[in-house]
């Protein structure tokens, strides 16, 4: 049953993951991007800290390891989540953004044998490819309609920040967090996380929050669902893997999200992007399966 479970983790990160793009859709009328990421790290820091305190979890013995959560946090949490809604809010496409998100795997792959030592084999650089391939036939048909000369370069800029940013988060997680709790080190990341969007949210002047059901439904979705349930699921993918082959589940993204908007939005699905979905899920497959081992 162990087993059986954690086969599951990915597809429920997976899952997980994807429902944010849509939620983040879902609210949109009714929040400035950044106090909405500002008020769901908040809450998703308190949510976490209670379940923490509720089951007596161990929190850092040392001032460092309260630090590289936070550190985590500002990365992953607040630079990154507020990057992709603020771009996304200023007139930068989903696909577009999308399309930079899909960029992490590569990077990691790239970064990760210098700076943590994992070799990253042709096996591996092989699922990547696919999944990079694949993910950007399910993004083509928005691709497509996008005017290269409308996609605003700030916004565009902060998206590939925020992507940077995420994949400095997993590397820095899979460095300096790897023996810590999960609830309290989750915690602590979005602490770091809310203590970066709330400044950020206020010297942009953007506060506003229309209180409706709408809201209400789309914030307790990204705070429980979302935001305690992937990050715990990710924490716990870090841990026990290497980083190169779990960034490559961000490559099921945007298929899964594209199945989401089409089941929720009614979207149209081509075939191109049906293909798209099978070419990235056999990539994905290839990168974060066991590994061929030779010797250096």
């Amino acid at each position: 049953m162990p087993t059986v479970l954690s086969s599951l983790i990915p597809a429920a990160f997976v899952l997980i993951w994807a429902s944010g793009f849509v939620a983040a859709r879902y609210v949109a009328p009714y929040a400035e991007p950044l106090a909405f990421v500002a008020l769901r790290l908040a809450l998703v820091a308190m949510v976490l800290a209670g379940i923490a305190f509720a089951l007596r979890a161990r929190w850092p013995r040392t001032a460092d390891g309260w630090r590289d959560g936070m550190i985590a946090g500002v990365l992953m949490q607040g630079i990154y989540v507020a990057g992709v809604f603020w771009s996304v809010h200023h007139g930068l496409p989903a696909g577009i953004a999308a399309l930079v998100g899909s960029l992490q795997p590569l990077l990691t792959a790239a970064v990760s044998q210098p700076l943590l030592g994992e070799r990253v084999g042709p096996q591996r650089w092989a699922g990547i490819g696919l999944g990079f391939l694949g993910a950007g036939l399910v993004l083509g048909p928005k691709l497509g309609a996008v005017d290269a000369a409308g996609i605003p370069p700030v916004a565009l800029l902060v998206s590939l920040a925020a992507m940077l940013a995420m994949t400095a988060g997993t590397l820095w997680q899979k460095r300096r967090g790897a023996g810590a709790d999960l609830v309290t080190n989750a915690c602590l990341q979005f602490v770091g996380g809310t203590a970066f969007a709330v400044p950020l949210a206020l010297v942009a002047g953007e506060t506003h929050l229309a209180p409706s059901l709408p809201l209400g439904l789309g914030m307790a979705w990204s705070v429980l669902v979302n935001s305690v349930g992937g990050i715990l699921l990710l924490l716990a993918l870090i841990r026990r893997g290497a980083v190169a082959g779990v960034a490559s589940l961000l490559f099921l993204v945007p298929p899964v999200s594209a199945v989401i908007a089409y089941l929720m939005f009614g979207e149209t699905l081509t075939a191109m992007q049906v293909a798209g979905m099978a070419v990235a899920a056999g990539g994905v497959g290839l990168a974060s399966g066991p590994q061929t081992r030779s010797t250096r």
